[in-house]
């Protein structure tokens, strides 16, 4: 009988490390006085909006200040309520104007009754809520822009699409989570370049570090995937959508041609059942059914990274920040990215990745060639300097520390 590894509390991936031990932030509150912050967001379910949203109640309340969040709710709650944070519970995802209008109303009297200093907005519905709350309470408003929202619908819907989303852009700071994203909202609405911060999106090291996987996380992760040791490992971690371009890595992999190869396809259709029944006939016909493998959302993507040979991101839209690739070069893996979005920002060509023009099934097959043959010295070499630039860049202290700087500019005397 094979040996089963039995996963103790230290190897299980949900107590794989806790948050970060948060420095003393170096900030400095005017008065003295460390502010409330109330920030809205539609659920606490899953998502860089709402992992962001955790990771700075967490860090105001080390900095002294009073951190309350509101939401519909979800699994994250859980976060908040051993931390013994306040989350409100309201329907905030709605886009009903009637509701808006209420929980705007509800905002206004948490406002009054907590004395809240700051409202910060990470998504469009809430943040109509908050700006109208903030208007009759006096509360600062400040947003972060986590996304280039679209303005289709035609010449009509375009614009009225088009004045929903500027509620982003109406804070008195407007954190933009990438460069990419600063200059789609600078060139899209009529804000001042002074209100625009970028702060990008930070990982946790804690989480994101070879030494922190545990060789029982990886065995069982190879196991549950049934991955042999001899075989080079692509991996595109993603929401099966077809913006995030699983058709170009099949593509790819076909021009390829080798069939020693296993690439894994990772991440939830959230009912997109076409889809998937797409690529699954598109893997067939390409007669790569011993290459290419789907499987679901993965609960353990520090030890995926770390099963990987090389990590890709085949986007054809621009990505707002893409903490994928991010999280893989933190695990010291090569990368292979699309050149558009906030990925020209967040790795360096070259050195830690290859940068291949989107929907192009030639340029990522070439890329894919040179990643696999690389000599375990390159790959290293590779590896360190993908992990040096990640921590100089892209660590949640950072991004924490950033935004709690942005607090305590609104909280200086007004003139």
């Amino acid at each position: 009988m094979d040996f089963e590894p039995q996963l103790t509390t230290d190897d299980d991936p949900r107590n794989a490390a806790t948050p970060d031990a948060h420095p003393n932030w170096p900030v400095h509150w005017p008065g003295g006085r460390a502010p409330t912050v109330l920030q809205v967001v539609p659920t606490l379910v899953t998502g860089g909006a709402e992992r962001g949203c955790i990771d700075m109640a967490l860090a105001l309340a080390e900095a002294g200040g009073t951190p309350l969040v509101a939401s519909e709710g979800g699994t994250m709650v859980r976060e908040l309520d051993r931390a013994r944070i306040t989350h409100l519970t309201l329907p905030l995802a709605s886009k009903n104007p009637l509701v808006i209008r209420r929980n705007a109303r509800r905002l206004a009297a948490i406002i009054r009754e907590h004395k809240v200093d700051i409202v910060h907005a990470r998504s469009r519905a809430p943040a109509w809520s908050a700006w109208l709350a903030c208007r009759v309470t006096g509360a600062r408003y400040m947003t972060t822009f986590h996304a280039p929202y679209n303005f289709g619908g035609g010449p009509i819907g375009g614009r009225l699409k088009r004045w929903y989303n500027s509620v982003m852009a109406r804070g008195e700071r407007v954190i933009a989570i990438s460069g990419f994203i600063r200059d789609h909202v600078l060139s899209n609405y009529p804000v001042d370049p002074a209100r625009v911060r970028v702060i990008h999106r930070g990982i946790d090291r804690n989480v994101f570090a070879p030494d922190r996987v545990s060789p029982t996380r990886l065995v069982t992760l190879a196991r549950q995937w049934n991955l042999p040791d001899d075989r080079p490992v692509v991996l595109l971690p993603g929401r099966l959508t077809r913006w995030k371009g699983q058709t170009v890595l099949i593509d790819a992999l076909a021009k390829l041609g080798r069939k020693d190869v296993i690439a894994l396809l990772v991440g939830s259709d959230q009912g997109r059942t076409g889809y998937r029944e797409e690529l699954e006939n598109r893997i067939t016909a390409a007669g790569l059914r011993g290459v290419v493998r789907m499987t679901d959302h993965c609960s353990d993507m520090a030890a995926a990274y770390l099963l990987s040979t090389v990590v890709v991101s085949a986007s054809r839209e621009p990505e707002a920040f893409g903490r994928v690739i991010v999280e893989a070069q933190a695990m010291g893996k090569p990368v292979i990215v699309s050149a558009i979005g906030a990925y020209q920002e967040t790795v360096v060509p070259g050195e830690t990745a290859w940068v291949v023009p989107p929907d192009d099934a030639d340029a990522l097959a070439h890329a894919l060639d040179e990643a696999l043959s690389l000599t375990p010295e390159q790959r290293d070499a590779i590896g360190a300097r993908a992990q040096a630039f990640v921590a100089d860049r892209y660590t949640r202290d950072r991004m924490c520390a950033d935004t709690l700087a942005v607090y305590a500019e609104l909280m200086a005397p007004t003139r």
